[in-house]
């Protein structure tokens, strides 16, 4: 066996609520853990996601990220990002620049301190593009809804290859129930405007086709393509705010800013768990 620092962080949840978000397991120090056992390990913490840290690969990397979801490898995630760099920040990790620099399978992504919050600047979207009518139709019967509901249906995939429907509103958004059948294999987000005073400016939800239908607490590769999405067709602000989790009993928070040198999606991470991990050797 062989013992790694361990740390198990909340990811997007709201200030002053603890557990609210979206957990994530972070094994650091992870060299000489093989895939198999890092699959296997993220089998059985069973959540959505959890990482390992590694010596970066490429120059101008702070660490190299491998991200595992129960059931498969993920070049790219939201919420393992910012945990991530929280857990390595925690753990002693000095940035050789101004912002963290992670290395992924998607590429080099930027982390920065934003306030109280981490950020991470979202990748390019590596296809963007309406769904095609047949899996338009496909989506609606998942979604239990009419075809008309679905006021836009496009790829917005950036690692994850996620499906954005936008629907009229968040009311909407939370009342949908969806079947998992039709949704099989397919990464579906909802995104709905809150009105003026809600929690937040929009509702998310992003359902997961894998292995069954699932639904993420807090997702935030989706939030990212979504932002990209809407920001880019002015259908909402270069700052705003989303609420996910809702009907999970959670109370993730997403904060979305649209600069100059791209799109940050930041939230609050929270400790919860510290300590070691033994991992068998192979």
């Amino acid at each position: 066996m062989s013992t790694h620092p361990f740390r198990q962080v909340d990811v997007f949840g709201s200030p002053g609520r603890a557990v609210s978000g979206n957990p994530l397991a972070v094994v650091l120090a992870a060299e000489g853990v093989d895939e198999e056992t890092m699959r296997s390990f993220a089998s059985w913490t069973n959540l959505s996601e959890t990482t390992f840290l590694l010596p970066p690969t490429v120059p101008g990397a702070d660490y190299r990220v491998r991200i595992f979801t129960p059931a498969r490898a993920l070049p790219f995630a939201g919420h393992p990002t910012l945990g991530s760099a929280a857990a390595w920040l925690a753990a002693g990790g000095v940035p050789a620049g101004e912002v963290v620099v992670q290395e992924c399978g998607a590429g080099l992504v930027p982390v920065r301190r934003d306030g109280e919050l981490l950020a991470f600047r979202a990748p390019e979207l590596l296809r963007h593009e309406p769904v095609d009518a047949e899996l338009r139709e496909r989506v609606a019967r998942g979604l239990r809804l009419p075809p008309e509901a679905l006021l836009e249906v496009v790829w917005i995939v950036n690692g994850p290859s996620w499906i954005g429907v936008r629907l009229a509103d968040a009311e909407q958004v939370l009342a949908v129930e969806p079947d998992p059948v039709p949704l099989t294999g397919l990464d579906v987000g909802l995104v709905g405007p809150h009105p003026a005073g809600g929690p937040a400016d929009v509702e998310v939800r992003g359902l997961v086709g894998e292995g069954g239908l699932v639904e993420d607490p807090v997702t935030g590769s989706l939030n990212a393509g979504i932002a990209q999405w809407l920001i880019g067709s002015g259908r909402l602000p270069a700052r705003y705010t989303a609420a996910q989790g809702t009907r999970l009993g959670r109370a993730g928070r997403v904060h979305v800013r649209q600069e100059d040198d791209g799109t940050w999606i930041g939230g609050a991470v929270t400790p919860v768990v510290t300590g070691t991990v033994e991992l068998p050797r192979r």
